[in-house]
């Protein structure tokens, strides 16, 4: 993987990871194009990138990181399911991810739910953060187990988890923006750690793809982020849900084909 290539998997990781897009499917897409080949670093690439998107979350919301310890609370209930079901069920999600026709699948049958999404959800009653039980974060916490399936994506489940339990667009949004920053940085350590037991080691050019990936994946998260919002508020889910339905049905359609898709 060389720096162009690895500018382009980080603006596909900042686009889409807090969108209900999946960021798995566009990652398959773009690295088939590209023809990079999987390997141990650039599975550890894909994962590590997410500290810039996490980063970006946190400038964005800075004041509310530091409002109240029960902020941090919640978000540990949210994550518990995620770190139990992880663990208990690793081996049946890694068969999972060798398989890029269930990604395709995942984001048809998800871009089917989310054209109606708005009008199952349409009466909130959450509208700040502060609102939120415990027992409410829980279950948003269940729903983002949905997206160890990959192709469901992390955002999606978490954001119509949020609304099913009466949260508002924008507070579920939110929520599971702040949900990502434990999630992921759990799923990077992980990375990290699995990568070194391999005996693998990072070289210097490859520490540098991954200051660039960073880097290039918080800026253009922080712009999605603020942009997101804004649409969602304003048009729903709709559109995001014709367009999950595009992607897995170009996914679907190049596996028939017979293209080799990987999933990195």
């Amino acid at each position: 993987m060389n720096s162009f290539e690895a500018i382009i998997l980080a603006i596909i990781e900042g686009l889409t990871e807090f969108l209900p897009v999946s960021s798995t499917g566009h990652m398959i897409i773009g690295s088939s194009f590209m023809g990079i080949a999987s390997d141990p670093f650039v599975k550890l690439f894909t994962v590590a990138i997410q500290l810039g998107a996490i980063l970006s979350v946190v400038v964005l919301y800075f004041k509310r990181f530091f409002k109240s310890i029960n902020f941090y609370f919640k978000l540990l209930v949210a994550f518990i399911p995620a770190a139990i079901f992880g663990l208990l069920l690793s081996d049946k999600i890694d068969e999972l991810l060798e398989s890029p026709m269930a990604v395709g699948i995942s984001l048809l049958v998800g871009g089917v739910i989310l054209l109606f999404v708005d009008k199952w959800f349409n009466n909130p009653t959450i509208h700040e953060e502060e609102e939120v039980t415990y027992l409410t974060a829980l279950k948003i916490g269940f729903f983002q187990c949905i997206a160890m399936i990959p192709g469901v994506s992390r955002s999606g489940a978490t954001i119509v988890g949020g609304m099913s339990q009466k949260l508002s667009r924008k507070v579920a949004a939110e929520f599971s923006f702040f949900l990502a920053v434990p999630t992921m940085f759990a799923a990077t350590a992980k990375k990290l750690y699995d990568f070194y037991k391999e005996g693998n080691t990072i070289t210097p050019d490859q520490t540098n793809l991954l200051i660039i990936g960073n880097v290039v994946a918080f800026i253009v998260a922080l712009l999605a982020i603020k942009s997101f919002i804004g649409f969602l508020n304003k048009h729903g889910f709709r559109v995001f849900g014709w367009y999950r339905i595009v992607a897995g049905l170009i996914i679907i359609a190049l596996l028939l084909s017979g293209r080799n898709l990987q999933i990195i």
